[in-house]
């Protein structure tokens, strides 16, 4: 087997780091060769806390893909998400005075737009770039204008930022491991890639990805990224709330989290008939009065919180209120009983469970069962480009060939 179409990829975690190496050919699904996953260490939030943990990590997640393949890989794709991720909109605009539009004034409104980002917050590096609509004479074109008359153009864009110094830190791990960085990825990109059809995404959709630390929040609309953001409190939080506030060991709160469900009507299993939480959950602390209520009101505060955050920065994207068909919840929280129905009452809108092992994941097979969509998401971008995406942003290339890609998407 030839190494030159083999490559690698790798998830930055806060539990783990997944390793996939594949092989990048002409059928239509990817082939797997090797996938190694081992707990993440000097890593929080995908921020990098100890350069020598982390680099270790990475060393024995991508050796172990490496062995198993029997090869040795040199560059890396790496997926990772933090909470200072930055999302920024603007437009920019060209006189054409009658003329038509060329590629090159295409080029000029791009080139400006990083300008602009760049100049705007110099403590952040682009990570992704997103075309909208563009705007010849007043009306609205999804596909690139060129070869149209026009007077006046006008492009709207999305570029996704994050911290130089954290990209840094991420780099020097692998430099330390003595791999180079191909490029970076939004983890919520790339499980929007995996996990969205070509019609949701058109049509606007919400992803939200409940982790146990963390959610990750992700609003597309044409196909283009119009916001992203990353909020620190995850499922986990329930159970730390549960924990101080009613003096349980962290273990029995947990269990009560997982137990309950979050319609907040059918919870018979939790609560005796008098409202109070049943003894057989106490069993590493003395058993004592814990009624319903106070357990249902300290995740609602919790819930109400997330929901609050959620609500600002999707509000501010447009300036309105929502208005789209397709939200989407995934993750370790989207198993949570009846979670969805939360989410569904507090925006007014439907909220659909995406379960990572369904059938909408992928039709490929990895021998362990393990979750590498977002891995597989990145794969997807890089064998078959985006849609909207502007510029593919390489970490030693940052001027590539600007135009689309194919649709990546099939009918699913």
């Amino acid at each position: 087997m030839s190494t030159d179409n083999l490559k690698g990829i790798i998830e930055l975690g806060n539990e783990y780091f997944k390793c996939l190496i594949f092989e990048d050919t002409d059928y239509e699904l990817p082939k797997i060769i090797s996938s190694s996953i081992v707990p993440s260490k000097g890593i929080s939030n995908g921020t990098i806390t100890n350069l020598s943990e982390a680099s270790r990590c990475i060393r024995l997640c991508v050796g172990e893909a490496e062995k198993i393949a029997n090869i040795t890989i040199k560059k890396i794709n790496v997926v990772f998400e933090q909470p200072e991720f930055l999302c920024t909109k603007l437009s920019k605009n060209r006189k054409v005075n009658g003329t038509k539009i060329q590629r090159d004034d295409i080029n000029f409104l791009l080139k400006e737009g990083k300008k602009q980002v760049t100049q705007n917050d110099e403590s952040h590096k682009i990570i992704h770039i997103f075309n909208h609509n563009y705007i010849v004479d007043g009306k609205k074109f999804d596909d690139e204008p060129i070869g149209i008359y026009a007077d006046y153009l006008s492009h709207e864009m999305t570029f996704l930022t994050a911290p130089k110094s954290n990209i840094k830190n991420i780099n020097q791990t692998f430099i330390n491991s003595d791999i180079e960085v191909e490029r970076y990825f939004s983890s919520i990109f790339a499980l929007v890639a995996q996990l969205l059809n070509i019609n949701e995404l058109k049509h606007g959709s919400i992803l939200i990805d409940i982790g146990l630390e963390k959610i990750s929040v992700g609003f597309f609309q044409n196909i283009a990224l119009l916001n992203s953001f990353t909020i620190p409190i995850g499922i986990n939080h329930i159970a730390k709330d549960i924990s101080k506030v009613c003096l349980l060991d962290l273990r029995e709160s947990q269990t009560i989290k997982n137990k309950l469900d979050f319609s907040f009507q059918n919870n018979d299993e939790l609560f005796s008939k008098n409202n109070l939480l049943k003894d057989v959950y106490f069993k590493r602390t003395n058993y004592r009065k814990i009624s319903k209520s106070l357990i249902f009101s300290i995740v609602k505060a919790r819930l109400d919180e997330v929901f609050q955050i959620i609500k600002k920065n999707l509000y501010m994207t447009e300036n309105k209120s929502l208005s789209t068909e397709n939200v989407f919840i995934t993750g370790d929280g989207s198993s949570l009983s009846n979670l969805e129905n939360c989410f569904s009452n507090y925006f007014g809108l439907s909220v659909k469970k995406i379960y990572i092992n369904s059938s909408r994941k992928n039709n490929i097979k990895l021998e362990n069962n393990l979750d590498f969509t977002s891995c597989l998401g990145a794969i997807k971008i890089i064998r078959e480009g985006w849609e909207t995406e502007a510029i593919p942003v390489s970490v030693n290339e940052e001027s590539r060939k600007i135009g689309f890609f194919q649709r990546i998407f099939g009918n699913n």
